[in-house]
Protein backbone atom coordinates (compact mmCIF):
# COMPACT_ATOMS: atom_id res chain seq x y z
CA UNK A 1 0.00 0.00 0.00
CA UNK A 2 1.06 3.59 -0.31
CA UNK A 3 2.23 5.83 2.73
CA UNK A 4 -0.66 7.60 4.41
CA UNK A 5 -0.44 11.47 2.86
CA UNK A 6 -0.98 14.72 4.71
CA UNK A 7 -4.73 15.03 5.31
CA UNK A 8 -5.33 11.35 3.92
CA UNK A 9 -8.23 10.10 5.51
CA UNK A 10 -8.16 6.69 7.09
CA UNK A 11 -11.18 5.27 7.76
CA UNK A 12 -11.84 4.01 11.60
CA UNK A 13 -8.66 5.22 12.56
CA UNK A 14 -10.13 6.14 15.79
CA UNK A 15 -11.54 3.19 16.69
CA UNK A 16 -8.31 1.27 15.03
CA UNK A 17 -6.82 3.70 18.05
CA UNK A 18 -8.94 2.98 20.57
CA UNK A 19 -9.18 -0.83 20.19
CA UNK A 20 -5.09 -1.29 20.04
CA UNK A 21 -4.66 1.21 23.31
CA UNK A 22 -7.08 -1.32 25.39
CA UNK A 23 -4.82 -4.33 24.19
CA UNK A 24 -1.91 -2.21 24.70
CA UNK A 25 -3.22 -1.11 28.82
CA UNK A 26 -4.26 -4.57 29.61
CA UNK A 27 -0.81 -6.10 28.82
CA UNK A 28 0.93 -3.05 30.64
CA UNK A 29 -1.30 -2.71 33.49
CA UNK A 30 -1.05 -6.81 34.17
CA UNK A 31 3.08 -6.49 34.53
CA UNK A 32 2.60 -4.81 37.94
CA UNK A 33 -1.35 -5.21 39.11
CA UNK A 34 -0.51 -8.67 40.61
CA UNK A 35 2.50 -7.41 42.94
CA UNK A 36 0.19 -6.06 45.35
CA UNK A 37 -1.50 -9.45 45.57
CA UNK A 38 0.85 -11.62 46.31
CA UNK A 39 0.57 -12.06 49.66
CA UNK A 40 -3.09 -13.31 49.22
CA UNK A 41 -2.41 -15.29 46.81
CA UNK A 42 0.30 -17.18 49.05
CA UNK A 43 -2.27 -18.15 51.26
CA UNK A 44 -4.78 -19.19 49.40
CA UNK A 45 -2.37 -21.27 46.98
CA UNK A 46 -0.50 -23.02 50.19
CA UNK A 47 2.72 -20.93 48.61
CA UNK A 48 5.81 -19.75 50.78
CA UNK A 49 7.46 -15.96 50.08
CA UNK A 50 10.01 -17.59 47.73
CA UNK A 51 7.75 -19.59 45.70
CA UNK A 52 5.06 -17.09 45.29
CA UNK A 53 7.57 -15.19 43.55
CA UNK A 54 7.56 -17.22 40.40
CA UNK A 55 4.07 -15.36 39.55
CA UNK A 56 6.24 -12.35 38.88
CA UNK A 57 9.22 -13.93 37.24
CA UNK A 58 6.87 -16.22 34.97
CA UNK A 59 5.72 -13.81 33.76
CA UNK A 60 8.38 -11.44 33.24
CA UNK A 61 10.40 -14.45 31.36
CA UNK A 62 8.16 -15.80 29.46
CA UNK A 63 7.35 -11.64 27.79
CA UNK A 64 10.97 -11.52 27.82
CA UNK A 65 11.83 -14.64 25.36
CA UNK A 66 8.41 -14.32 23.28
CA UNK A 67 9.07 -10.38 22.41
CA UNK A 68 11.29 -10.98 19.47
CA UNK A 69 9.24 -13.18 18.00
CA UNK A 70 7.17 -10.54 16.94
CA UNK A 71 8.30 -9.62 13.54
CA UNK A 72 8.49 -13.18 12.11
CA UNK A 73 5.39 -13.43 12.95
CA UNK A 74 3.64 -10.97 11.72
CA UNK A 75 5.89 -12.03 8.46
CA UNK A 76 5.01 -15.16 8.92
CA UNK A 77 1.00 -15.07 9.91
CA UNK A 78 -0.18 -11.30 9.09
CA UNK A 79 -0.16 -8.47 11.28
CA UNK A 80 -4.30 -9.21 12.09
CA UNK A 81 -3.91 -12.69 13.11
CA UNK A 82 -1.11 -12.31 15.23
CA UNK A 83 -2.70 -9.47 17.03
CA UNK A 84 -6.02 -11.35 17.17
CA UNK A 85 -3.88 -14.20 18.16
CA UNK A 86 -2.58 -12.23 20.65
CA UNK A 87 -5.57 -11.03 22.56
CA UNK A 88 -7.40 -14.21 22.88
CA UNK A 89 -4.70 -16.16 24.08
CA UNK A 90 -3.54 -13.06 26.90
CA UNK A 91 -7.46 -13.10 27.59
CA UNK A 92 -8.42 -16.62 28.24
CA UNK A 93 -4.65 -17.03 30.00
CA UNK A 94 -5.85 -14.78 32.26
CA UNK A 95 -8.93 -16.67 32.96
CA UNK A 96 -6.85 -19.37 33.64
CA UNK A 97 -4.59 -17.18 36.42
CA UNK A 98 -7.64 -16.70 38.24
CA UNK A 99 -9.37 -19.89 38.35
CA UNK A 100 -5.81 -21.34 39.30
CA UNK A 101 -5.87 -23.73 42.82
CA UNK A 102 -2.60 -24.39 42.76
CA UNK A 103 0.90 -22.97 42.30
CA UNK A 104 1.80 -25.23 39.67
CA UNK A 105 -1.46 -23.53 37.71
CA UNK A 106 -0.96 -20.22 38.34
CA UNK A 107 2.59 -20.00 37.26
CA UNK A 108 2.03 -22.04 34.09
CA UNK A 109 -1.13 -19.41 33.68
CA UNK A 110 1.63 -16.78 33.65
CA UNK A 111 4.18 -18.32 31.35
CA UNK A 112 1.32 -18.36 28.72
CA UNK A 113 -0.13 -14.80 29.57
CA UNK A 114 3.55 -13.69 28.60
CA UNK A 115 3.97 -15.52 25.67
CA UNK A 116 0.44 -14.38 24.11
CA UNK A 117 0.71 -10.40 25.64
CA UNK A 118 4.48 -10.20 24.12
CA UNK A 119 3.65 -8.97 21.30
CA UNK A 120 0.54 -6.54 22.02
CA UNK A 121 2.65 -3.47 23.06
CA UNK A 122 5.50 -3.60 19.75
CA UNK A 123 2.10 -4.24 17.52
CA UNK A 124 0.12 -1.66 19.05
CA UNK A 125 3.37 1.12 18.62
CA UNK A 126 3.62 -0.54 14.45
CA UNK A 127 -0.16 -0.06 13.86
CA UNK A 128 -0.40 3.61 15.06
CA UNK A 129 2.54 4.26 13.04
CA UNK A 130 1.34 2.92 10.29
CA UNK A 131 -2.33 4.11 10.17
CA UNK A 132 -0.68 7.73 10.58
CA UNK A 133 0.94 9.98 8.32
CA UNK A 134 4.63 11.37 9.54
CA UNK A 135 3.75 14.64 10.65
CA UNK A 136 0.95 13.14 13.34
CA UNK A 137 3.91 10.13 14.48
CA UNK A 138 4.13 12.52 17.69
CA UNK A 139 0.45 12.55 18.40
CA UNK A 140 0.36 8.77 17.67
CA UNK A 141 2.93 8.11 19.90
CA UNK A 142 1.56 10.28 22.76
CA UNK A 143 -1.36 8.29 22.76
CA UNK A 144 0.77 4.73 22.79
CA UNK A 145 3.40 6.45 25.57
CA UNK A 146 0.08 7.09 28.07
CA UNK A 147 -0.98 3.44 27.97
CA UNK A 148 2.19 2.05 28.50
CA UNK A 149 4.05 4.57 30.76
CA UNK A 150 1.06 4.79 33.00
CA UNK A 151 -0.09 0.97 32.73
CA UNK A 152 2.64 -0.13 35.09
CA UNK A 153 1.94 3.30 37.54
CA UNK A 154 -1.83 3.05 37.95
CA UNK A 155 -1.44 -0.99 38.13
CA UNK A 156 -0.77 -1.51 41.89
CA UNK A 157 -3.17 0.99 43.08
CA UNK A 158 -5.71 -1.12 40.53
CA UNK A 159 -4.57 -4.68 42.13
CA UNK A 160 -4.89 -3.31 45.59
CA UNK A 161 -8.27 -2.09 45.31
CA UNK A 162 -9.74 -4.81 43.34
CA UNK A 163 -8.08 -7.24 45.83
CA UNK A 164 -9.30 -5.00 49.03
CA UNK A 165 -13.07 -4.86 46.95
CA UNK A 166 -12.90 -8.20 46.14
CA UNK A 167 -10.38 -10.75 46.05
CA UNK A 168 -7.09 -11.45 44.44
CA UNK A 169 -8.64 -13.38 41.52
CA UNK A 170 -10.14 -10.52 40.15
CA UNK A 171 -7.05 -8.84 39.15
CA UNK A 172 -6.60 -11.53 36.25
CA UNK A 173 -10.59 -11.49 35.68
CA UNK A 174 -10.46 -7.40 34.94
CA UNK A 175 -8.88 -8.60 31.23
CA UNK A 176 -11.81 -10.67 30.24
CA UNK A 177 -14.02 -7.96 29.38
CA UNK A 178 -10.99 -5.38 28.19
CA UNK A 179 -9.87 -8.32 25.78
CA UNK A 180 -13.44 -8.86 24.19
CA UNK A 181 -13.36 -5.33 23.25
CA UNK A 182 -10.39 -5.20 21.95
CA UNK A 183 -10.65 -8.03 19.82
CA UNK A 184 -13.62 -6.93 18.63
CA UNK A 185 -12.48 -3.88 17.61
CA UNK A 186 -9.41 -5.21 16.09
CA UNK A 187 -11.33 -7.88 14.32
CA UNK A 188 -13.79 -5.34 13.03
CA UNK A 189 -12.01 -2.34 11.71
CA UNK A 190 -8.52 -3.41 10.86
CA UNK A 191 -7.96 -4.66 7.67
CA UNK A 192 -5.93 -8.04 6.72
CA UNK A 193 -3.09 -7.48 4.82
CA UNK A 194 -1.62 -10.69 3.42
CA UNK A 195 1.66 -11.94 5.00
CA UNK A 196 4.96 -11.12 3.49
CA UNK A 197 6.57 -14.24 4.23
CA UNK A 198 9.74 -12.65 3.32
CA UNK A 199 11.61 -14.21 6.36
CA UNK A 200 12.82 -17.85 7.24
CA UNK A 201 12.89 -19.23 11.02
CA UNK A 202 15.54 -19.30 12.25
CA UNK A 203 15.48 -22.18 15.00
CA UNK A 204 19.18 -21.73 16.04
CA UNK A 205 18.96 -17.82 16.57
CA UNK A 206 15.99 -18.37 18.04
CA UNK A 207 16.75 -20.83 21.21
CA UNK A 208 20.05 -18.89 21.33
CA UNK A 209 18.72 -15.63 22.05
CA UNK A 210 15.82 -17.27 24.22
CA UNK A 211 18.43 -19.01 26.77
CA UNK A 212 20.01 -15.84 26.93
CA UNK A 213 17.19 -13.17 27.59
CA UNK A 214 15.84 -16.20 29.54
CA UNK A 215 19.25 -16.53 31.75
CA UNK A 216 19.36 -12.79 32.15
CA UNK A 217 15.97 -12.15 33.68
CA UNK A 218 16.26 -15.18 36.20
CA UNK A 219 19.70 -13.63 36.85
CA UNK A 220 17.80 -10.37 37.64
CA UNK A 221 15.07 -11.32 39.49
CA UNK A 222 16.72 -14.06 41.77
CA UNK A 223 20.13 -12.92 42.04
CA UNK A 224 19.66 -10.95 45.17
CA UNK A 225 17.77 -13.28 47.07
CA UNK A 226 20.47 -16.08 46.58
CA UNK A 227 23.06 -13.51 46.87
CA UNK A 228 24.15 -13.20 43.81
CA UNK A 229 27.53 -14.92 42.69
CA UNK A 230 27.50 -17.19 46.28
CA UNK A 231 25.02 -19.09 44.59
CA UNK A 232 25.75 -21.26 42.17
CA UNK A 233 22.45 -21.15 40.47
CA UNK A 234 23.68 -17.46 39.55
CA UNK A 235 26.63 -18.97 38.19
CA UNK A 236 24.87 -21.28 36.20
CA UNK A 237 22.41 -18.41 34.79
CA UNK A 238 25.62 -15.81 34.24
CA UNK A 239 27.11 -18.87 31.73
CA UNK A 240 24.50 -19.42 30.43
CA UNK A 241 23.89 -15.63 29.48
CA UNK A 242 27.08 -15.32 28.12
CA UNK A 243 27.69 -18.86 26.00
CA UNK A 244 24.32 -18.08 24.46
CA UNK A 245 24.28 -14.16 23.69
CA UNK A 246 27.66 -14.97 21.90
CA UNK A 247 26.63 -17.87 19.73
CA UNK A 248 23.78 -15.78 18.69
CA UNK A 249 26.26 -12.75 17.84
CA UNK A 250 28.41 -14.82 15.78
CA UNK A 251 25.68 -17.05 14.39
CA UNK A 252 23.62 -13.45 13.25
CA UNK A 253 26.79 -11.47 11.83
CA UNK A 254 27.28 -15.06 9.71
CA UNK A 255 23.74 -15.37 8.67
CA UNK A 256 22.56 -13.42 5.82
CA UNK A 257 19.97 -10.79 6.93
CA UNK A 258 16.85 -12.52 5.19
CA UNK A 259 17.74 -16.28 7.23
CA UNK A 260 18.61 -14.15 10.43
CA UNK A 261 16.15 -14.33 13.38
CA UNK A 262 17.17 -10.57 14.06
CA UNK A 263 17.75 -8.56 10.86
CA UNK A 264 20.95 -6.98 11.64
CA UNK A 265 19.95 -3.85 9.10
CA UNK A 266 17.71 -2.67 12.12
CA UNK A 267 21.51 -1.76 13.74
CA UNK A 268 22.53 0.04 10.61
CA UNK A 269 20.45 2.94 11.53
CA UNK A 270 22.41 5.23 14.05
CA UNK A 271 18.22 7.10 14.96
CA UNK A 272 17.69 3.69 15.68
CA UNK A 273 20.75 2.70 17.91
CA UNK A 274 20.49 5.66 19.55
CA UNK A 275 16.98 5.25 20.75
CA UNK A 276 17.39 1.74 22.04
CA UNK A 277 20.04 3.15 24.33
CA UNK A 278 17.74 5.95 25.65
CA UNK A 279 14.89 3.83 26.21
CA UNK A 280 17.48 1.50 28.10
CA UNK A 281 17.99 4.11 30.29
CA UNK A 282 14.36 5.45 30.31
CA UNK A 283 13.21 1.83 31.79
CA UNK A 284 15.96 1.86 33.98
CA UNK A 285 15.01 5.32 35.50
CA UNK A 286 11.37 4.82 35.61
CA UNK A 287 11.04 1.56 36.67
CA UNK A 288 13.34 1.57 39.24
CA UNK A 289 12.27 4.73 40.58
CA UNK A 290 8.70 2.90 40.84
CA UNK A 291 9.85 0.05 42.62
CA UNK A 292 11.94 2.20 45.56
CA UNK A 293 8.66 4.60 46.09
CA UNK A 294 6.00 1.96 47.18
CA UNK A 295 8.38 0.03 49.40
CA UNK A 296 9.87 3.03 51.45
CA UNK A 297 6.73 4.42 51.69
CA UNK A 298 5.02 0.87 53.27
CA UNK A 299 8.32 -0.19 55.27
CA UNK A 300 9.43 3.05 56.70
CA UNK A 301 6.76 5.69 57.27
CA UNK A 302 3.62 2.62 57.53
CA UNK A 303 1.87 3.51 54.84
CA UNK A 304 -0.33 0.72 53.13
CA UNK A 305 0.02 -1.03 50.09
CA UNK A 306 -3.49 1.13 48.48
CA UNK A 307 -1.91 4.27 50.32
CA UNK A 308 1.10 4.21 48.97
CA UNK A 309 -0.33 3.72 45.45
CA UNK A 310 -2.81 6.54 45.70
CA UNK A 311 0.17 9.17 46.42
CA UNK A 312 2.42 7.97 44.07
CA UNK A 313 -0.67 7.91 41.35
CA UNK A 314 -0.34 11.62 40.21
CA UNK A 315 2.82 10.75 38.33
CA UNK A 316 0.49 8.95 35.81
CA UNK A 317 -1.19 12.37 35.67
CA UNK A 318 1.52 14.54 34.87
CA UNK A 319 3.03 11.77 32.33
CA UNK A 320 -0.53 11.59 30.39
CA UNK A 321 -0.67 15.69 30.62
CA UNK A 322 3.05 15.83 29.18
CA UNK A 323 2.11 13.08 26.20
CA UNK A 324 -0.81 15.02 25.32
CA UNK A 325 1.10 18.36 24.96
CA UNK A 326 4.58 16.86 23.31
CA UNK A 327 2.33 14.81 20.71
CA UNK A 328 1.44 18.30 18.86
CA UNK A 329 4.92 19.59 19.35
CA UNK A 330 6.56 16.62 17.78
CA UNK A 331 7.44 17.79 14.26
CA UNK A 332 7.84 21.31 15.16
CA UNK A 333 10.10 21.86 17.74
CA UNK A 334 13.23 19.82 17.34
CA UNK A 335 13.39 16.59 18.86
CA UNK A 336 16.52 17.03 20.46
CA UNK A 337 15.54 19.86 22.47
CA UNK A 338 12.20 18.06 23.70
CA UNK A 339 14.32 15.14 25.17
CA UNK A 340 17.01 17.92 26.68
CA UNK A 341 13.82 19.60 28.16
CA UNK A 342 12.25 15.98 29.47
CA UNK A 343 15.76 14.78 30.52
CA UNK A 344 16.22 17.78 32.94
CA UNK A 345 12.58 17.90 34.35
CA UNK A 346 12.99 14.02 35.10
CA UNK A 347 16.50 14.84 36.69
CA UNK A 348 15.12 17.98 38.82
CA UNK A 349 12.59 15.39 40.53
CA UNK A 350 14.75 13.20 41.04
CA UNK A 351 17.29 16.10 43.28
CA UNK A 352 14.05 16.30 44.65
CA UNK A 353 13.75 12.95 46.49
CA UNK A 354 17.34 12.61 47.21
CA UNK A 355 16.15 15.74 49.85
CA UNK A 356 13.73 12.73 51.05
CA UNK A 357 12.97 12.25 55.06
CA UNK A 358 11.35 9.94 57.36
CA UNK A 359 8.96 13.15 57.66
CA UNK A 360 7.63 13.88 55.02
CA UNK A 361 4.05 15.29 54.13
CA UNK A 362 1.65 13.37 51.14
CA UNK A 363 2.10 16.58 48.94
CA UNK A 364 6.26 16.27 49.20
CA UNK A 365 5.64 12.95 47.59
CA UNK A 366 3.52 13.66 45.31
CA UNK A 367 5.03 16.71 43.45
CA UNK A 368 8.19 15.30 42.76
CA UNK A 369 5.80 11.98 41.04
CA UNK A 370 3.93 14.59 38.83
CA UNK A 371 7.38 16.47 37.78
CA UNK A 372 8.86 13.19 36.79
CA UNK A 373 5.68 11.97 35.21
CA UNK A 374 5.92 15.11 33.75
CA UNK A 375 9.73 14.75 32.29
CA UNK A 376 9.38 10.84 31.36
CA UNK A 377 6.19 11.94 29.04
CA UNK A 378 8.29 14.71 27.31
CA UNK A 379 11.20 12.37 26.93
CA UNK A 380 8.88 8.89 25.65
CA UNK A 381 7.29 11.00 22.85
CA UNK A 382 10.12 12.76 21.06
CA UNK A 383 12.53 9.60 21.90
CA UNK A 384 9.45 7.61 20.38
CA UNK A 385 9.18 9.74 17.00
CA UNK A 386 13.42 9.80 16.56
CA UNK A 387 13.81 6.20 17.04
CA UNK A 388 11.42 4.93 14.23
CA UNK A 389 11.32 8.28 12.20
CA UNK A 390 13.90 7.07 9.89
CA UNK A 391 12.87 3.56 10.20
CA UNK A 392 11.31 1.67 6.49
CA UNK A 393 8.04 0.24 7.24
CA UNK A 394 8.35 -3.22 6.41
CA UNK A 395 10.82 -3.39 9.33
CA UNK A 396 9.04 -2.10 12.12
CA UNK A 397 7.09 -4.82 13.35
CA UNK A 398 10.98 -6.43 14.56
CA UNK A 399 11.65 -2.78 15.26
CA UNK A 400 9.13 -2.37 17.63
CA UNK A 401 9.91 -5.45 19.25
CA UNK A 402 13.10 -5.08 19.67
CA UNK A 403 12.40 -1.40 21.21
CA UNK A 404 10.07 -2.93 24.11
CA UNK A 405 12.67 -5.83 24.59
CA UNK A 406 15.01 -3.52 25.63
CA UNK A 407 12.83 -1.37 27.80
CA UNK A 408 11.97 -3.92 29.47
CA UNK A 409 15.44 -5.76 29.77
CA UNK A 410 16.44 -1.87 31.15
CA UNK A 411 14.11 -1.81 33.62
CA UNK A 412 14.62 -5.36 34.81
CA UNK A 413 18.23 -4.31 35.34
CA UNK A 414 17.18 -0.67 37.06
CA UNK A 415 14.67 -2.70 39.45
CA UNK A 416 17.43 -5.04 40.87
CA UNK A 417 20.67 -2.49 40.91
CA UNK A 418 18.64 -0.62 43.15
CA UNK A 419 17.49 -3.20 45.24
CA UNK A 420 21.01 -4.54 45.32
CA UNK A 421 22.32 -1.46 46.53
CA UNK A 422 19.42 -0.58 48.54
CA UNK A 423 20.33 -3.86 50.91
CA UNK A 424 24.05 -3.56 50.79
CA UNK A 425 23.90 0.07 51.60
CA UNK A 426 21.83 -0.36 54.37
CA UNK A 427 23.70 -2.84 55.71
CA UNK A 428 26.81 -0.22 55.28
CA UNK A 429 25.09 2.50 57.22
CA UNK A 430 23.73 0.54 60.06
CA UNK A 431 27.04 -0.63 60.86
CA UNK A 432 28.31 3.26 60.48
CA UNK A 433 25.45 4.53 62.61
CA UNK A 434 25.69 1.98 65.47
CA UNK A 435 29.44 3.00 65.98
CA UNK A 436 28.32 6.07 67.72
CA UNK A 437 26.01 4.03 70.37
CA UNK A 438 28.01 4.21 73.24
CA UNK A 439 28.33 5.37 77.23
CA UNK A 440 30.54 8.44 75.37
CA UNK A 441 27.53 9.68 73.57
CA UNK A 442 25.70 12.27 75.35
CA UNK A 443 22.30 12.20 73.23
CA UNK A 444 21.57 8.84 74.57
CA UNK A 445 21.28 10.72 78.19
CA UNK A 446 18.25 12.42 77.41
CA UNK A 447 15.81 11.47 79.64
CA UNK A 448 12.88 11.58 76.64
CA UNK A 449 15.72 9.07 74.98
CA UNK A 450 16.60 7.40 78.01
CA UNK A 451 12.64 6.10 78.18
CA UNK A 452 12.52 4.99 74.70
CA UNK A 453 15.75 3.11 74.15
CA UNK A 454 16.67 2.00 77.83
CA UNK A 455 20.05 -0.21 77.00
CA UNK A 456 19.98 -1.89 79.80
CA UNK A 457 16.66 -3.65 78.85
CA UNK A 458 16.10 -6.29 76.05
CA UNK A 459 13.14 -4.24 74.75
CA UNK A 460 14.60 -0.79 74.43
CA UNK A 461 17.85 -2.31 72.82
CA UNK A 462 15.54 -3.63 70.25
CA UNK A 463 13.61 -0.31 69.55
CA UNK A 464 16.85 1.63 69.27
CA UNK A 465 18.23 -0.88 66.52
CA UNK A 466 15.04 -0.72 65.16
CA UNK A 467 15.31 2.87 64.53
CA UNK A 468 18.65 2.98 63.17
CA UNK A 469 17.69 0.20 60.92
CA UNK A 470 14.87 2.87 59.74
CA UNK A 471 17.26 5.59 59.36
CA UNK A 472 19.84 3.83 58.23
CA UNK A 473 17.56 2.60 55.14
CA UNK A 474 16.24 5.85 54.49
CA UNK A 475 19.47 6.64 53.73
CA UNK A 476 20.07 3.76 51.03
CA UNK A 477 17.32 4.87 49.35
CA UNK A 478 18.76 8.30 49.28
CA UNK A 479 21.76 6.61 47.77
CA UNK A 480 19.17 5.01 44.96
CA UNK A 481 17.81 8.35 44.07
CA UNK A 482 21.39 9.95 43.58
CA UNK A 483 22.07 6.98 41.39
CA UNK A 484 18.95 7.55 38.92
CA UNK A 485 20.01 10.99 39.19
CA UNK A 486 23.51 10.45 37.70
CA UNK A 487 22.44 8.34 35.15
CA UNK A 488 19.71 11.01 33.78
CA UNK A 489 22.32 13.57 33.89
CA UNK A 490 25.16 11.27 32.13
CA UNK A 491 22.53 10.46 28.58
CA UNK A 492 21.65 14.06 28.02
CA UNK A 493 25.00 14.85 26.25
CA UNK A 494 24.53 11.41 23.98
CA UNK A 495 21.40 13.28 22.23
CA UNK A 496 23.47 14.91 19.92
CA UNK A 497 24.28 11.72 18.55
CA UNK A 498 20.65 12.07 17.26
CA UNK A 499 19.83 13.10 13.30
CA UNK A 500 16.83 14.88 13.10
CA UNK A 501 14.76 13.47 10.30
CA UNK A 502 14.44 15.43 6.95
CA UNK A 503 10.79 15.75 5.27
CA UNK A 504 11.94 13.77 2.53
CA UNK A 505 12.87 10.67 4.36
CA UNK A 506 9.27 9.71 5.07
CA UNK A 507 9.57 5.83 3.74
CA UNK A 508 6.74 4.85 2.10
CA UNK A 509 4.15 2.19 4.28
CA UNK A 510 3.48 -0.60 2.74
CA UNK A 511 1.25 -2.40 5.54
CA UNK A 512 -0.73 0.16 7.18
CA UNK A 513 -3.35 -1.31 8.68
CA UNK A 514 -6.40 0.55 6.91
CA UNK A 515 -9.82 -0.51 5.32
Amino acid sequence: MNAVAAGERVPHRAMITLSIMLATIMQAIDGTIANVALPHMQGSLSASGDQITWVLTSFIVATAIATPMTGWLCDRFSQKTVFLTSIAGFTLASVLCGLSTSLAQIVLSRMLQGVFGAALVPLSQAVLLDINPREKHGSAMAIWGVGVMVGPILGPTLGGWLTDAYNWRWVFFINVPVGIMAFYGIGRYIKHVPAARRMNFDMFGFVTLSLAIGALQMLLDRGEQNDWFSSSETWIEAILLGVSFSYFVVHTVLTPARKSFVDYHLLQNGNYITGLLFIFIVGMVLFATRALMPTMLQNLMGYSAQAAGLVTAPGGLGTMISMLIVGRLVGRVDLRVLLAIGFGITAFSLWSMTSYTLTLAQRDIAWPNVVQGLGLGLVFVPLSAATFGTLAPEMRAQGTAMYSLIRNIGSSIGISLVQTLLVRNTQTMHASLTEHINIGNTALLDPALAASYNLGSGAGAASLNGEITRQAAMVAYLDDFWLMLMLTLLVIPLLLLIRPAKKDEAPAIDHAAME
